[in-house]
């Protein structure tokens, strides 16, 4: 009966119910089970509302900056579309697995209008255990006095990958400070040689058992030397270390970046879908 009522917010008595199932995903729900294990589900904490229909258990899905269904069938991603409608589009991408985030998208498509990019097929990538590829040692932790240097790299890797510029509407304001957060967290890795960064990666969601490894990118006049194997093998090292699983997902059609983290020793565990919106 509860599931006729539609999907419905989670409150703080949901807590550990909502932990129980993302634990049960560790590697797919690594982005919102980082937020839920530090601040729980009160929406104003994790930046958005953890909803469900007819309890965690049996369906869940984060709606914030990105919509991130994580368990239910077809009928539960019909509530998680309708109430995502009905008022102003709050969310600027879908992501998570495939399975879910396909379906999910085409219910809301009609609403919302078409992607700015679909991309249906990214393997979900991880590792736990020692990479099979030696770590380069000259990559490691950027420092706070090194911001303007990375900033630079990580601006390049966002239009690059993304395909906008992560400075338009505030000046790079906000980006700034999302960058500046992850290298004072201690997650932001570059390899620097002459005052610019040829390796970079950030470790941009830790959950208590998964560090996901994001941003990845190599300089242009660096490419195909294997720099982005064993700088992300330097960082997944550092994951596994921690005694984390090390987890990263990838665009099906970047076979370059596929073969570089095959020869790390990543093995796909899932098939994530990005839905990018306007």
């Amino acid at each position: 009966m509860l599931k006729l009522l539609g999907a419905k917010p989670l409150g703080v008595r949901d807590t550990s119910e909502v932990l129980r199932v993302l634990n049960a995903d560790p590697v797919a729900s690594c982005m919102v089970a980082a937020r839920v294990e530090e601040s729980g589900v009160e929406p104003r904490l994790i930046h958005g509302e953890m909803w469900s229909r007819g309890g965690p258990s049996m369906s869940l899905c984060y709606s914030g900056a990105n919509l991130v269904p994580l368990r239910g069938d077809i009928d539960d991603l019909r509530s998680f579309a309708d109430r995502a409608s009905r008022g102003p589009r709050l969310c600027s991408s879908l992501v998570g697995r495939a399975e879910l985030t396909l379906p999910l998208w085409e219910m809301l498509e009609g609403d919302w209008g078409p992607p700015r990019e679909l991309r249906a097929e990214q393997p979900l990538l991880a590792l736990d255990c020692a990479p099979a590829v030696a770590p380069d040692r000259s990559v490691r932790l950027v420092t706070m006095d090194e911001l303007d240097i990375y900033l630079t790299a990580a601006i390049a890797m966002f239009i690059e990958e993304v395909g906008v510029d992560p400075r338009a509407g505030d000046g790079g304001r906000g980006y700034r400070r999302r960058i500046a957060g992850l290298i004072a967290a201690g997650r932001a890795w570059a390899r620097f040689e002459e005052g610019q960064v040829v390796y970079k990666a950030e470790v941009g969601s830790m959950s208590s058992s998964v560090g996901q490894i994001q941003g990845v990118w190599v300089h242009p006049l660096f490419r195909g030397h294997g720099v982005g194997s064993a700088g992300t093998s330097s960082v997944a090292a550092s994951i596994v270390a921690g005694g984390r699983t090390a987890s990263l997902y990838v665009n099906s059609f970047n076979s370059a970046a596929r073969r570089a983290y095959a020869r790390v020793g990543f093995r796909q565990v899932a098939t994530f879908t990005t839905v990018l919106l306007d």
